[in-house]
């Protein structure tokens, strides 16, 4: 199956398209100044790309965490991306309301890995008509994705796609089952890595804490398994940031990571038949 946003395919064994941007719309500064620098990237490269942001985080550790500026204020932000820019958004959805205001300024609503199961959820972002990219939960089997995706699909629209972001294994750890990928692509929806949640230690304290250096061989490894669509969480300071500090990459890193994975998936596509 293959989704189309503009001028952009995902799935159909096209090449994979990237959605990257930092983990929520912290100023507008950091959000042009990320935007800008990885189209520039990506247009270079020639990798189609959908610029991502949180509007607002309701799913932080602790009650003391950045959860957003002001609703209004975050998605200007976001519709000057996409107005100035040019590009497509991604941005995350926590509840019904959510979908009808999140619709007016994103392509792709995002559902949570802790919402994916979330019945009134799935059917709101469904009804609007949107492209759904549904998070496969820490606690969830790949084959019941297919549950989630029914929900969306109920609504008559089939625009989803859905994504690994690693599963939890104890506590404070996450392990990513390569083998997810496959499965989740026998529903027949575009699947998508996302190689910088995987690499979360969730809940470290107060804050989440990552292993950013695992980033790269998860993305790698992914890629050659065969994906439809990279997720990044990049930052031009990740030590500054003010949600996922320690699992965004690095602005300075995103090149010469995507000149990799444009390799690697090049060659699959070569001989992948989806």
């Amino acid at each position: 199956m293959t989704i189309k946003i503009n001028n952009i395919e995902i799935g159909g064994n096209k090449p994979f398209v990237l959605l990257a941007g930092p983990c929520v719309a912290e100023s507008e500064s950091i959000v042009m100044e990320s935007a800008a620098e990885i189209k520039d990237i990506t247009a270079s490269l020639g990798i189609p790309y959908i610029f991502k942001a949180s509007y607002k985080k309701a799913n932080r550790t602790s009650l003391d965490s950045f959860m957003g500026l002001e609703i209004e204020e975050a998605l200007s932000i976001l519709g000057k991306v996409k107005s100035r820019l040019g590009l497509a958004i991604v941005t995350d959805i926590h509840t019904e309301q959510d979908a009808e205001i999140a619709a007016k300024y994103a392509d792709i609503l995002q559902i949570p890995a802790f919402l994916c199961r979330q019945t009134d959820l799935l059917i709101a972002a469904g009804k609007t008509g949107k492209v759904v990219n549904i998070k496969k939960g820490q606690f969830l089997a790949p084959e019941d994705m297919k549950h989630a995706a029914g929900k969306v699909a109920s609504t008559g629209n089939n625009n989803i796609m859905l994504t690994e972001r690693g599963a939890s294994f104890g506590y404070h750890n996450l392990v990513v089952d390569m083998r997810s990928l496959v499965i989740m692509r026998k529903t027949g929806y575009p699947v998508v890595m996302d190689a910088t949640h995987s690499v979360q230690i969730p809940s470290q304290g107060m804050l989440s804490g990552g292993q950013p250096e695992f980033i790269q061989p998860i993305a790698r490894a992914a890629a050659a398994v065969g994906i439809d669509a990279l997720f990044l969480e990049v930052h031009p300071n990740p030590a500054k940031a003010l949600s996922d500090a320690a699992s965004q990459l690095p602005l300075s890193s995103l090149r010469s990571l995507l000149e990799e994975i444009k390799e690697i998936d090049t060659v699959v596509k070569k001989y992948s038949k989806y």
